[in-house]
């Protein structure tokens, strides 16, 4: 006979388990509608792979799996898709999420279904597929995937596969019912398990001493196999996974590890029953067996309900009187939820709906303070401290919770039960646990966060560094180069030819600069910014429909912005056409020009305006045409012209006669006046050839020391008048200072 192993603790609460276990498992009408939340089990939740108006079949895979830990899951009949919306799920929290709903067409017609006679002839990898493809989970617990528990790693050798049929938790018999009506399939299903396991060492099904039925129904079931029902005496909570494996085997699962880890996989008896009718017939998991059980129904059994039948329906079918009703319980009355809501749907994991009355389970009285007996101590399962456990989860110690192990807590109610105090102790350690998985899932998101920062930073001074390294090279390459300059210039010819080449450079520079060119320039800037003007007026209309103010506020500024701009550039070219044209032709091109008379050069200065104002006015027509975003910029400088033409036309209206001889008299002392600028050029030229290095450098500081005074003079005078451009008279008078701190250097 086969040794049994006692646990630390456990409590014997009233079973009511008789109430249930008078008739066979039952059966309901379809409901009116099915509720399928895609979020049944441990993981991701499904994704949905119907739309809203499809026409569905029984068993057809309505939401795929998604990822690894994750289940797909199946219409419960057939029907039409008539919505996929938040929904109030089957949760302790009462929160909403996604679910399919399907109305029933009344037919319940199956879709076809991959059946398999000999599916001993399958593979391993076959047969885990076809768990997967079924969405089956756990059945008596958190349902965790099937197909993730018979596909172990294969570091981790299982040599012990347990079944539980315990079912410890007062007034749940649905595991009992089915061990006494379906033994024959369970045990098919536990051979089908332990196909996938491998080279399994023993097969074991516990069941408690309280279902004589059960045990002799399974016991007769697995004559003439290798699997063995263990029979052990009712203590609650023994059907935790945990506790089980240590009364049947006498080994402890490591705090905080996995049972795999110790080479045992433990399954529910409603799993393998599932798992074999998935293999062998196709069937996906779209029923399971439920006890339906209180005081407030005037029927209480077991009944074979379809997944994503309201709660209300089930109730309403076994006769439930509202007005008798205290809660209702989704579960047991030791580790189940009340349920807020009665149209909850039936879930994977749904064992139990309790339905109480007052005096059969009345509501807990207030909670007083802790005595410090130490009872909670005694009957903790799990060898924990829920008397310090209690302490720190009300201080929101997070850290010696999980130095106490806190995640070791099954939360099976056994400290809660036997409480002189009536503290909800399990409340505390479900709130403790949600806080910690909040709290480290923020901070990992933040370590994320942090580790990218740091290597963006990083990344930003390896570009830096790169960066300084190549300035410093140029640096060293132009200091060389300096120097090298610095020893030619000792000798005096290299030094004349050096300063008759800048002096003869200087004086052609302005001479070459073609008017044609700058013109097309400035003319090119102008299109730029009346482009931008246009683009600016199209992003602010389109956006116009929008209700955010801050972003028309940007487009509206950057619109006046683009506007300014292209008055800017229109006001250069039109102080460009005003200028005197510089031609190619040296000294006798200034000579002609300053010989001209005032009348002459104003004609000609008329001339030119007109011409200007001709093209500005066709450019105005043409934007008038096209209703561009540049006519009101357009129209100001066509106004600026006209008036610029008028006072050209009253300037000459005002010239007498005798002006053309005026003209030819002053033209004199100006063509003087040129030539004494040009001696003075030269002059000058001649002056810096003769200079040493030294005495150049001096003369070259003192002229910035020169400029950057006007600079600065410019500079007030723009803040005292607030040009708008003062941005730009700033950026020259810092530029000038630091030409000037390099060159003192």
């Amino acid at each position: 006979m086969r040794k049994i192993w006692d646990i630390h603790g456990g409590i014997h609460p009233e079973e009511n388990k008789h109430q249930s276990t008078g008739t066979t498992i039952g059966s309901i009408p379809l409901p009116p509608e099915i509720i399928l939340p895609l979020n049944q089990h441990i993981g991701a939740p499904a994704e949905a792979c119907v739309s809203v108006g499809d026409k569905v079949l029984k068993g057809q895979l309505v939401a795929k799996a998604q990822g690894l830990f994750s289940a797909g899951i199946h219409a419960s009949t057939s029907g039409e898709v008539i919505a996929i919306e938040d929904r109030v799920v089957t949760h302790p929290s009462g929160m909403s999420a996604q679910c399919i709903i399907i109305k029933p067409d009344g037919e319940d017609r199956w879709t076809q279904l991959d059946a398999c006679e000999d599916y001993a002839q399958l593979d391993h990898d076959r047969l885990v597929q076809k768990i997967r493809a079924a969405g089956i989970v756990g059945m008596g617990g958190a349902g965790f995937p099937t197909a993730i528990k018979v596909n172990p790693k294969s570091n981790k050798h299982v040599k012990t596969l347990i079944f539980n049929g315990t079912e410890c938790e007062p007034y749940i018999t649905a595991d009992d019912m089915l061990m006494r009506e379906r033994a024959d399939d369970i045990v098919k299903g536990v051979q089908l398990i332990a196909r996938f396991m491998g080279e399994v060492e023993e097969t074991l099904i516990g069941i408690e001493d309280n279902k004589p039925e059960a045990i002799a129904a399974m016991q007769k079931a697995v004559e003439g196999t290798d699997i063995e029902v263990v029979v052990f005496p009712t203590k609650y909570p023994s059907g935790g996974e945990k506790q089980l494996i240590q009364i049947l085997t006498g080994k402890e699962v490591p705090s905080g590890g996995l049972p795999a880890d110790i080479g045992i996989v433990v399954q529910n008896v409603g799993t393998a029953l599932a798992a074999y009718r998935a293999v062998r017939f196709g069937e996906p998991l779209i029923s399971r067996v439920t006890t339906v059980v209180g005081e407030t129904l005037t029927t209480q059994r077991n009944i074979d309900v379809l997944i994503g039948t309201p709660l209300s329906f089930v109730l309403e079918q076994h006769g439930f009187k509202a007005e008798k009703k205290q809660r209702l319980i989704i579960g047991g009355p030791m580790m189940g939820f009340a349920a807020n809501d009665f149209d909850v749907p039936v879930v994977k994991t749904t064992n139990c709906i309790l339905a109480p009355t007052q005096k059969e389970l009345p509501l807990p009285p207030p909670a007083q303070a802790c005595i410090r007996c130490g009872m909670c101590a005694e009957a903790c399962p799990a060898s924990l401290l829920p008397q310090q456990l209690f302490w720190y989860s009300q201080a929101e110690d997070h850290d010696r919770l999980k130095a106490h192990n806190l995640f070791d807590c099954i939360e099976c109610g056994a400290c809660s039960y036997v409480c002189p105090s009536n503290i909800p102790l399990v409340q505390y350690y479900r709130a403790s646990k949600g806080a910690i998985k909040i709290a480290n899932a923020e901070r990992e998101k933040s370590d994320k966060a942090r580790v990218r920062f740091e290597f963006r930073q990083e990344r930003i001074a390896k570009a830096e560094a790169e960066k300084e390294a190549k300035r410093l090279a140029r640096k060293k390459a132009a200091e060389e180069a300096k120097k090298l300059l610095a020893e030619k210039a000792d000798s005096p010819t290299a030094a004349n030819e050096k300063t008759t080449s800048k002096s003869v450079a200087a004086a052609a520079k302005p001479q070459a600069a073609d008017p044609a060119t700058q013109k097309a320039k400035l003319e090119r800037a102008l299109s730029s910014a009346q482009s931008r003007v246009e683009r600016a007026q199209k992003a602010l209309n389109d956006a116009q429909e929008e209700a955010d103010e801050a972003r028309l506020d940007s487009l509206r500024a950057r619109l006046k912005q683009a506007e300014l701009k292209a008055s800017e550039a229109q006001a250069k070219l039109d102080e460009f056409g005003q200028a005197p044209e510089v031609t190619v032709g040296g000294e006798q091109a200034i000579k002609d020009k300053m010989a001209m008379s005032p009348r002459d050069k104003l004609e000609k200065n008329l001339a030119s305006l007109n011409k200007r104002l001709n093209a500005a006015q066709e450019r105005l027509a043409e934007a008038q045409a096209n209703g561009t975003a540049t006519v009101d910029a357009l129209k100001m400088g066509v106004e600026k012209l006209q008036q610029k033409v008028n006072d050209a036309e009253q300037e000459l209206a005002q010239l007498g006669p005798d002006s053309a001889a005026q003209g030819a008299a002053e033209a004199a002392p100006a063509l003087s006046a040129a030539e004494q600028a040009i001696e003075k050029a030269k002059a000058k030229a001649a002056a810096q050839a003769s200079m040493n290095v030294e005495e150049k450098a001096a003369a070259k500081l003192e002229a910035l020391k020169a400029r950057l005074e006007k600079a600065r003079a410019r500079l007030k005078k723009a803040e005292e008048e607030q040009d708008e451009n003062i941005d730009a008279f700033r950026a020259g008078v810092e530029k000038l200072e630091q030409k000037l701190t390099e060159l003192s250097n």
